[in-house]
């Protein structure tokens, strides 16, 4: 059977003997049969015992139980001798005095299938000992180890589907399209198949009826970030308008913005439960080991009713007070476990418009790691009648943070997630296993060492998948076996599901067939979609990725005058003014009163030194909508013109419009100041820096203090010019030429030799 080769019945003696004297290209080259006979060669080497040796097998772990419908794993291990060029791989079984030998010149192995097969029946009913003997150039054997292994009797049977997201995440939330779905079973030799990609929203979490009929998944539609769609499984699914939900239309004439966080559809398919009404914080970071930080601060639990089409708060967890969350459905769909506890309360929060909070409007969970800890309730259904919320013993107010609860399918069983803090996404993150009803909670021993979360029972109760670190910053999924008393094995990676593309994430387990899920096509976006998309990536600052969701957004609206206003606007920001005209043109062909768009075509103007085209489309913008703005870029053109009278006016009616416009203030005194109207100017310098420093305008006011013969102010101003930025040449040439004509020449020269430094024109003195 491929590269094995096995001792015969009776060969235990000199398998059992000292260590193996092997010519290296010899081992390789071995037979069927040919360890069994004397052949004159060296003695094989000995099992491991009788070899002394730093060898270390790394995957699998002692005792691992294999699924039997998994295809063949990677044996990997690591050499702690360097005498060691080649091993081999050697294994026994209980009640057999068989071995099975195969070699390997790397530091790892995977065997055929058909061994791999072979290896599975011999294991089903007894152990199988695995061991890895190194062996030197010579053939000696030099180093060894040996685990256990077995194969269950309990398959797995079911597929899954799960996510798969580039890192780290930043990129994901700029170009979701990059965001794909798979669907496959253990059994698969490649990666599973995408069934779900090149949607350029956010789609996110996803459940499954209990008979995998159902599926839910979160999508943003229009412009609505509450957007779910709930689709019939076939092996061709339309994700289409009439498949799409929006969790905003409960209570929509309270006009407060929801995303619908971690919704779960029912067990009989009927009903979706969801976080509604909520705020959560999260921060993307540019790691890829802990690309993001995420977790509700606020929600309650609404039900939506696919048969009535209503929304209804789940009495019991529909409290303001506490943020519910997270939520779960036991196997019968008559009680719901979810996450609680108290709102996060901060008065510069409580009047925010954005849903999501960033890192600047909440520090103290970034930089301080304020605690945040959820405790796991159970609140029974009755029909969407709700009741009381009572706690789980076991898996709440025990000092850490509890959440993402799954049942086993016969209802014994809970598993969650615990970490010291926060949700979801923890580092430290662990799987434990508590009674449904509450009791003692125990460690899984699946756990790896690096976040072990986003879990899901087989169908059969036996297999648990589950999201890990354990192995690279990129999430992979592992299996883990799940006897009646609820105990767990060591880890079973599925090595094939995680591509090079991102990481594995929210996998499900679905009671159907590895080809029930062919394609899930996109058929509800529309041109808005896109823009919004675009809009998303501008944001950010990818105005790349946003260009190419306005070419999407146009091929399906070409005379869509947003997305060509948009399209204009990305392109100049990428300097590719001459291509902003363009689309600018046709969104003013469009629309001729579109101020917007009038206004962007003045900014790529200017950067094309165009200045009376900027300034006729400037105008153009203030006649259909007058903006402070406007009023201030105006004034610039017309500076660049030879028109400072012009300008100056219209930098005072950009402050009429918007009195506190610091940008405004800054011009207008520059303006002034060129005009020798340093007094005048002077106020606005400062008004500017009352909204903060700025090393620009304590240039500016030094310069008219100067003016003003108040030397020893326009010298401390110019000093705390350079001390905001030391590389303000204009600054340094400023005060050189002020300390010289105040007779401090050392100085003046050393300020003077700066100024140059940083600008050749700068740092004479005439």
């Amino acid at each position: 059977m491929g590269s094995r080769y096995k001792d015969q019945p009776g060969a235990s003696a000199r398998f059992l003997a000292t260590a193996a004297r092997t010519v290296l290209l010899l081992v390789a080259a071995l037979t069927i049969g040919a360890c069994g006979q004397d052949s004159g060669r060296a003695t094989p080497p000995a099992f491991p015992g009788e070899v002394s040796g730093q060898l270390e097998i790394t995957y699998p772990l002692d005792e691992t139980l294999f699924p039997p419908d998994i295809v063949a794993p990677t044996i990997v291990w690591n050499e702690g001798t360097e005498a060691a060029q080649a091993w081999q791989v050697l294994m026994r079984f209980d009640g057999s005095d068989e071995i099975l030998r195969f070699p390997a010149a790397e530091t790892s192995w995977r065997p055929s299938e058909e061994d791999w097969g072979d290896i599975k029946r011999r294991s089903t009913a007894h152990d199988a000992e695995l061991a890895v003997v190194g062996l030197s150039p010579e053939g000696d054997a030099v180093s060894s180890a040996s685990i256990r292994i077995r194969t269950s009797t309990d398959p797995v049977e079911d597929s899954i589907f799960y996510r798969e997201v580039p890192l780290p995440f930043i990129e994901a939330v700029q170009d979701p399209s990059r965001i794909r779905w798979r669907y496959g079973s253990v059994d698969s030799v490649e990666q599973p198949p995408v069934v779900l990609e090149d949607l350029p929203v956010c789609g996110n979490c996803h459940s499954f009826s209990g008979d995998g009929g159902v599926l839910g998944l979160d999508v943003d539609y229009g412009n609505d970030k509450g957007g779910y769609a709930i689709l019939p499984v076939s092996e061709q699914m339309e994700l289409n308008d009439e498949k799409i939900i929006t969790w905003s239309d409960y209570k929509k004439d309270d006009d407060e913005a929801t995303f619908g966080l971690l919704s779960q559809v029912s067990p009989d398919g009927r009903y979706v439960i969801s976080t509604v009404k909520d705020r959560a914080v999260f921060v993307a970071t540019p790691g890829i080991e802990f690309s993001q930080l995420f977790f509700p601060i606020k929600g309650i639990l609404v039900v939506y009713d696919t048969v009535t089409g209503d929304y209804t708060a789940l009495p019991g967890a529909d409290d303001p007070a506490y943020v519910q969350s997270n939520p779960t459905w036991s196997p019968d769909g008559k009680s719901i476990v979810f996450a609680r506890t108290e709102v996060y309360q901060k008065d510069s929060i409580a009047d925010a418009s954005s849903i999501l909070l960033n890192e600047n409007d909440v520090p103290e969970f970034i930089e301080d790691k304020e605690p945040f800890k959820f405790d796991l309730y159970r609140v029974p259904f009755n029909d969407g009648r709700g009741g009381k919320a009572e706690p789980i013993a076991g898996a709440s107010h025990n000092g850490m943070s509890n959440f993402f609860a799954k049942f086993s399918p016969d209802g014994k069983w809970i598993v969650f997630t615990k970490a010291e803090n926060y949700m979801l996404l923890m580092p430290d993150s662990e799987l434990y296993i508590v009674p449904a009803k509450g009791g003692e909670a125990r460690r899984l021993r699946a756990n790896t060492s690096r976040m072990n979360s986003w879990h899901s029972f087989s169908s059969n109760g036996r297999w648990l998948v589950f999201s890990s670190k354990a192995n690279t910053p990129y999430t992979q999924l592992f299996l883990t076996h799940i006897d009646e008393q609820g105990n767990s094995t060591p880890p079973v990676v599925l090595d094939r599901f995680t591509g090079t593309y991102g990481a594995a994430n929210i996998p499900e387990f679905v009671p159907l067939p590895a080809d029930a899920i062919a394609q899930i096509k996109e058929q509800f976006l529309d041109a808005y979609s896109f823009l919004r998309a675009g809009m998303a990536n501008e944001r950010t600052g990818n105005y790349p990725a946003a260009v190419k969701a306005y070419e999407r957004g146009l091929e399906v609206e070409p005379e869509n005058v947003e997305l060509l206003n948009s399209m204009g606007f990305a392109l100049f920001q990428q300097g590719k003014s001459q291509e902003a005209v363009v689309a600018l043109e046709k969104a003013l062909k469009v629309d001729p009163k579109h101020w917007k768009a009038h206004n962007n075509m003045a900014l790529a103007s200017v950067d094309l030194g165009e200045f009376e085209l900027a300034e006729a489309h400037y105008r153009e913008s203030l006649a259909i909508e007058p903006q402070p703005a406007i009023y201030n870029d105006l004034g610039f053109v017309l500076e660049r013109q030879g028109l400072p009278f012009e300008a100056t006016d219209m930098y005072r009616k950009a402050l009429e419009l918007d009195p506190e416009s610091a940008a405004a203030h800054f011009n207008l005194a520059s303006s002034l100041a060129r005009g020798g109207e340093f007094a005048a100017a002077e106020p606005h310098f400062r008004a500017v820096l009352e909204k903060g420093p700025n090393s620009q305008a304590y240039t500016g006011l030094g310069i008219v203090l100067w003016q003003q013969e108040r030397a020893d102010e326009a010298v401390a101003s110019m000093r705390a010019a350079i001390e905001l930025d030391p590389d303000n040449a204009t600054a340094h040439d400023q005060l050189g030429k002020m300390l010289l004509q105040q007779g401090k020449l050392e100085e003046a020269r050393k300020e003077l030799a700066q100024a140059k430094a940083l600008n050749p024109n700068l740092g004479d003195v005439k």
